[in-house]
C-alpha cells in the first residue's frame, strides 16, 4: 500500500514515560521511511477487581482496608475482619494494627501520618497539626497570596518517601517540597475535593479517596477513578496500597481494587479480539456491541443485535485487521479481514433478485434472519412519527427490511451515508494488504465497480429500491450545489465522493472513475467543497460522526491522488480537520492525519506554511491506546462535578440551528475527558460531553482500540519492544 508522506519534525515526548526513537531520514515528497515512531515495552494496564460476600468477606459493609509489612491484606467489616489467602477471603481474628505499615489512629482525627522523625501529623476539623517534642503544633501553611491552607476541615494527611507532608481539604491538595509548599486545585488539574483519606503508593504516587470516587497523582498528572469501571462503590472509606502498586479500597459495597497489570499493547489487543469473538453476529461475523444478562459478566448470556450502522463497524474492524495483517504476518488477522470482506459483499448480494430489489450495486445497512421476529411490524406507524415529529425528509415506506430472494434474510434498506464510507474505507485497504491471488482481487473489484456505478447511473446519489434516493444518499452536484438544504452536508458529502471515485479507480484500474472526478472539480468545485469538511464553530462542534467520515475519506483521498494541486486542497481541509480534533485524543484521527501530514506544507501567497501534526499527538495516541480499560463494559461514568473541568460555551455545539447540550467541556489542560473516565463503543461518539450513562450489561466493540492500534504499527509509528 502506497503511503504518500513528507519529512516529520522532532515530537516533544517530554511527559511520555517511554523509550521515544525519532529518525529524521527522510527527503521530501517520498514516502515516510522513518517515521517518528514509539517503542513501548510492558506497561502498567489498570485492571479493577471487586470482591464482595461471594468472596469470603463477612459482609460488602467495609470500614478499613489495609496491607501488612508482610503484603497481606486485611478487611476490616462491620461484621469483623477478614485477611485475603489466594485470591479468596476467609475471617480472621483482629490483626495486630501495629504489624500493618504506617496505618495510625487517634480519636477524633481524621487522618494521622507519622514523619521520618517520629513525629505524627493529624488531620482534624479543627486544621492539621504536629506533634513536635510532645507538644501539639499549628501546622502554618500560606500560599503567598494572603490565605492559608489547612485551617479547618483537613479531610487526610499523609507522609511520601521523601518524607515530605501531603495533606488534602475542600480548597485543594497540599504538599510540602523542598522549596516550600505547593497547592492543587481544579486549575492545576485536581479532579475533585470532597476528600476521605490520603494515602502514598509506590513510585512517588499518591492516592485519595473521596465521596465520589478515586485520585491518583503521579509524575505531575491527576488520574480520576469513579463509578463501577473502577470501583464497587464511589464513596472511598479508606486505601491501600501493596509493595506492587496495586490499590486496595473500603467501600460500602465490597473491597475494590485497581490492580497494575503488567502487559503489553499487543497482550492488549489479544484481550480486544477474544471479545470481538463474543459480539459477532450472524454467520458473517457482523460486528457492532452485544448486550448481557449479567451486568459486568462477559461469561453469562449474550444477545447480539443489528444497528444501523452494521456495515461500517464491520468495514472497520476489517481494516483494522487489514493493518494487521500488513504488520504483523498473523494469518487470524488475514483470515478475519477476509470474513469481514465476505460479510461486507454480502451486503450487497443480499439485496439482489428478490420481490423489492434495488439497482445493482445497492449495499443493506444489515441483516437479520427471517427465522427471527420480522422487523418490519410496527416499522411503519415509528416511521410516520419519525417523518411527523423529527425529520421531514425521512421516508416513509415499507417494507423497510425486505426479504432476500432465498428468503434466508431480511435486509435493512434506506442505506446511509454511513455505510458507504464504511465501505470505502476498507475496500482498497484489504485489497492492498490481504487479497493476494488475482481471484480475491478481482471479488474486491467487482464490489466496488457495482457500487460506484451505481451511483455514477444515478447522478452521484444512492438509489433504493423504490427508485427514490435513500435518506442521506444525496451525493449529486443538483443537490450539493443547488439545493439549501444541503448547504450543512456540502463539504463532507463532496469529500466522500471524491474520495469513492479515487478509490475506485485506484482498486479497479479504470481511468473513468478519474474522469468523473475530473467532471465534478472542474464543473461543480467538489475539490473546493471538500476544503470546509463541515459546518462547526470551532472546537466540540458539529456532528462527531461526519468527522469520523471525514477521516476515512481523508485517509483514502489522500493516499491515492497524486500530488497534484487537488491534493494540496485536500491535505490543507485535512489539516484544519485535525486542528479541530486534536484535543480529542483519538489516536485513529492522530494517525490517520500524521501518516500524511507530517513534514507537509500549504503555499498561499504569503508564504509556505507547515501542517504537521502538534507536537503531542503520538503522546495523546499511546495514552489513549494505554488507558482504554481492558474490559469494555457500559458502566455509567460521572464527570460534570469536576474541579478540573472548562464548560463549553452555547456557541460550540453540535448544530447549529439546535439548542446546545448542557453538560459539554474539556479539561483545564485543554483536553477531553480521558477514555478512562467515559465508556463509548465507536468513534462517532461526543467526546466533549461529561456524564455517560450505562449499566454494565453492555459489551463494546474492541475496534476502537484495534483500529488506531494496528493502522500505527502498519504506518511505523509504535513498536513493540521485542
Amino acid at each position: 500500500m502506497e503511503i504518500n508522506g513528507c519529512p516529520a519534525k522532532k515530537v516533544d515526548m517530554k511527559n511520555l514515560s517511554l523509550f521515544v526513537t525519532i529518525l529524521l531520514l527522510f527527503v521530501s515528497g517520498t514516502v515516510l521511511a522513518d517515521p517518528p515512531s514509539v517503542t513501548i515495552g510492558r506497561f502498567p494496564q489498570e485492571v479493577p477487581v471487586s470482591y464482595t460476600t461471594d468472596d469470603g468477606l463477612p459482609s460488602d459493609d467495609i470500614q478499613s482496608i489495609h496491607v501488612a509489612t508482610n503484603g497481606s491484606v486485611y478487611a476490616e467489616t462491620d461484621m469483623g475482619w477478614a485477611i485475603l489467602e489466594l485470591d479468596r477471603w476467609s475471617t480472621t481474628a483482629e490483626p495486630d494494627l501495629t504489624s500493618l505499615g504506617n496505618t495510625q489512629s487517634i480519636k477524633d482525627a481524621n487522618q494521622v501520618a507519622r514523619r521520618k522523625n517520629g513525629n505524627i501529623v493529624l488531620a482534624t476539623q479543627e486544621g492539621l497539626f504536629e506533634m513536635v517534642s510532645g507538644e501539639l503544633k499549628t501546622v502554618i501553611v500560606n500560599d503567598g497570596m494572603g490565605r492559608r491552607w489547612g485551617t479547618s476541615d483537613v479531610r487526610g494527611v499523609a507522609v511520601d518517601s521523601n518524607d515530605k507532608l501531603w495533606f488534602a481539604t475542600l480548597a485543594g491538595v497540599v504538599c510540602e517540597t523542598d522549596d516550600g509548599w505547593k497547592f492543587y486545585t481544579g486549575s492545576e488539574g485536581l479532579p475533585y475535593n470532597d476528600f476521605t483519606t490520603i494515602e502514598t503508593g509506590v513510585d512517588g504516587e499518591i492516592w485519595f479517596g473521596t465521596h465520589l470516587g478515586a485520585i491518583r497523582f503521579n509524575d505531575g498528572e491527576w488520574a480520576y477513578r469513579q463509578g463501577r469501571t473502577w470501583l464497587p462503590d464511589d464513596d472511598i472509606r479508606d486505601i491501600a496500597v501493596d509493595a506492587d502498586g496495586n490499590a486496595w479500597f473500603a467501600t460500602a459495597k465490597g473491597v475494590g481494587c485497581i490492580e497494575r497489570r503488567m502487559m503489553t499493547l499487543a497482550e492488549k489487543a489479544a484481550h480486544y479480539e477474544r471479545d470481538m469473538d463474543l459480539i459477532r453476529r450472524t454467520p458473517y461475523g457482523y460486528v457492532a456491541e452485544s448486550s448481557l444478562a449479567i451486568a459486568g459478566d462477559k461469561t453469562s448470556d449474550l444477545r447480539h443485535h443489528d444497528s444501523d450502522n452494521d456495515g461500517l463497524w464491520t468495514s472497520m474492524y476489517g481494516a483494522a485487521e487489514s493493518f494487521a495483517y500488513a504488520a504483523t504476518g498473523d494469518l487470524k488477522a488475514k483470515d478475519r479481514a477476509k470474513k469481514a470482506f465476505e460479510a461486507l459483499r454480502f451486503l450487497q448480494k443480499v439485496t439482489q433478485g428478490g420481490e423489492h430489489s434495488p439497482p445493482k450495486g445497492y449495499v443493506a445497512r444489515t441483516i437479520l434472519p427471517t427465522s427471527g421476529h420480522n422487523p418490519n411490524v410496527g416499522r411503519i406507524e415509528r416511521d410516520i412519527k419519525k417523518q411527523q415529529e423529527d425529520d421531514s425528509y425521512w421516508k416513509v415506506y415499507e417494507p423497510r427490511w425486505p426479504t432476500s430472494a432465498d428468503g434466508k434474510w431480511y435486509w435493512k434498506s434506506d442505506t446511509s451515508s454511513d455505510e458507504l464510507d464504511g465501505h470505502f474505507f476498507f475496500y482498497p485497504i484489504y485489497y492492498d494488504l490481504v487479497a493476494e491471488t488475482e481471484e480475491e482481487k478481482e471479488r474486491v473489484r467487482e464490489v466496488v465497480r457495482d457500487l460506484m456505478d451505481h451511483m455514477i447511473k444515478y447522478n452521484y446519489n444512492l438509489v433504493d429500491y423504490d427508485g427514490t434516493i435513500t435518506r442521506w444518499g444525496y451525493y449529486g452536484p443538483e443537490y450539493l450545489n443547488h439545493d439549501g438544504y444541503w448547504w450543512y452536508e456540502r463539504g463532507l458529502k463532496s469529500l466522500s465522493m471524491l474520495s469513492y471515485l479515487a478509490v475506485a479507480e485506484h482498486v479497479t484500474g479504470d481511468a473513468v472513475y478519474g474522469e468523473h472526478m475530473k467532471i465534478l472539480v472542474d464543473q461543480h468545485a467538489y475539490d473546493t467543497n471538500a476544503m470546509h469538511y463541515k459546518i462547526h464553530q470551532g472546537i466540540g462542534s458539529g456532528n462527531q460522526s461526519d468527522d469520523e467520515m471525514a477521516f476515512m475519506s481523508f485517509y483514502n483521498l489522500v493516499n491515492y491522488l497524486p500530488d497534484n494541486e487537488i491534493r494540496k486542497k485536500i491535505m490543507m481541509s485535512f489539516f484544519s480537520a485535525y486542528e479541530i480534533e486534536q484535543p480529542e485524543m483519538n489516536p485513529f484521527f492522530n494517525i490517520a492525519y500524521a501518516t500524511f501530514g507530517i513534514g507537509d506544507t500549504f503555499d498561499d501567497p504569503w508564504g509556505s506554511h507547515p501542517i504537521d501534526p502538534k507536537e503531542d499527538w503520538l503522546e495523546d495516541t499511546i495514552a489513549t491506546l494505554k488507558g482504554f480499560p481492558l474490559d469494555r463494559y457500559n458502566w455509567a461514568s460521572k464527570n460534570s462535578h469536576r474541579l478540573d473541568i472548562v464548560k463549553l460555551p452555547s456557541q460550540n455545539r453540535i448544530d447549529i440551528t439546535a439548542s446546545a447540550r448542557p453538560g459539554r467541556g474539556y479539561r483545564t489542560n485543554g483536553k477531553v475527558i480521558p477514555v478512562e473516565n467515559r465508556h463509548f463503543n465507536h468513534w462517532n461518539t461526543d467526546p466533549w460531553r461529561l456524564d455517560y450513562g450505562g449499566n454494565g450489561q453492555g459489551l463494546g466493540n474492541g475496534t476502537v482500540f484495534l483500529l488506531p492500534y494496528y493502522m500505527g504499527l502498519y504506518h511505523g509509528f509504535i513498536k513493540e519492544k521485542e
